[in-house]
């Protein structure tokens, strides 16, 4: 079995925690948070599992990494911390580990990375032997290897659509909700993940790994965006009020263009009330959210995947679907190569061994 540590102990980290301890292959050894006041407490506590796991929390990276685990599971944040979670990552890969991870945009397309981020990580295979991996849900295989093998059904194929349609407030992330996306701020405020380039910078590197796998040669590729207001105060049961006429919905499309036509979209529909935008895609099946691909063309395909976890969670079963993607490869990343990978090299595999399988 794989030694296999778990970085990190929030949205990611809790559903990676029970991932690993499903996992036949797979054993946890040790969990590494932040946060003074999670170290020393077990690891089945912090993950929600209702019993303890016999693996004791720490804050001390430098003595588990000195373990030579085979594979870590990096479920901190990169999100205003890139460099931070970056720096950590390659030094778990020069500790000869498996990485996977969510946190790292830029490596989502190894080969579009940015030169010096990609040359660091290999950097690291080369001196530790470790690999990398960096997927998700959106951006992950959302918009990689579900439309692309939607794409293999079509005869023609004109546009490649993939979305996500999310209530926001059921987001346990309130931080970024509000400030990083920014609902519930006046119309005037500019949300950092909303700012020019940004929505690219995340999601690009999907729309060129779609395009490298479906043969296309990109043009350039642009985004739109659309912002709407609250017509009437709302309060939400995990986040509490947003005010009239601060933002309510907020719609944007990131587009791969080919011979001057999008031909390759990732669009986000996110509002924090059912109430504001109403005429925006809305999940097929209602609810609170969904992924949905389509594909336009001969024939018309549309599929739209709905994960719930916690209490029927929609976000929640969205990260536990990343989790899944991540930690399911790496037992597969362990027999291949040292190196640097992405989602079309890393294939999606059936959950052997875990049918009907769930540990006492």
């Amino acid at each position: 079995m794989v030694s296999t540590v778990v970085w990190g102990t929030g949205n990611i980290g809790r559903a990676a925690i029970r991932a690993v301890e499903a996992h036949p292959a797979l054993r946890l050894t040790a969990v590494l948070v932040h946060d003074p006041a999670k170290a020393g407490r077990d690891a089945g506590e912090l993950a929600g599992l209702g019993r303890e796991l016999g693996v004791t929390a720490t804050a001390d990276a430098g003595a588990v990494l000195a373990t030579a685990p085979g594979a870590v599971v990096y479920a901190a944040s990169g999100d205003i911390r890139p460099d931070g979670a970056l720096a950590d990552v390659v030094r778990a890969i020069r500790a000869g580990a498996v990485v996977v991870t969510p946190a790292l945009y830029a490596l989502y397309d190894r080969r579009g990375a940015p030169p010096g981020t990609r040359e660091a990580v290999l950097a690291a295979v080369a001196e530790g032997g470790g690999s990398l991996f960096v997927s998700g849900v959106d951006p992950g295989w959302g918009n990689d290897v579900l439309p692309l093998l939607i794409s293999g059904l079509g005869t023609v194929v004109d546009v490649v659509r993939c979305q996500e349609i999310f209530d926001y407030s059921t987001y346990d992330q309130p931080d970024a909700v509000r400030y990083l996306v920014g609902m519930g701020q006046p119309m005037d405020y500019e949300p950092p993940m909303l700012a020019p380039t940004v929505p690219t910078m995340v999601w690009g590197g999907q729309v060129r790994l779609m395009a490298r796998a479906l043969g296309a040669e990109l043009d350039e590729i642009t985004e739109t965006l659309q912002r709407r207001p609250l017509e009437t105060t709302v309060d939400t049961a995990t986040m509490g009020e947003f005010a009239a006429g601060t933002q309510g919905a907020v719609r944007f499309e990131v587009r791969g263009v080919v011979g001057g036509v999008p031909r390759i979209v990732v669009e986000h529909v996110t509002r924090i009330h059912a109430s504001c935008a109403p005429d925006w895609p809305v999940p097929p099946g209602g609810g609170d959210g969904a992924h949905r691909v389509i594909i336009e063309g001969d024939p018309r395909i549309e599929v739209t995947v709905e994960a719930t976890d916690a209490g029927g969670n929609r976000a929640a079963g969205g990260n536990a679907t990343a989790v899944g993607r991540l930690v399911g490869a790496v037992d597969w990343l362990v027999e291949a190569e040292p190196g640097l990978y992405d989602a079309l090299d890393v294939p999606l595999r059936p959950a052997t061994g875990r049918l009907g399988r769930r540990r006492p």
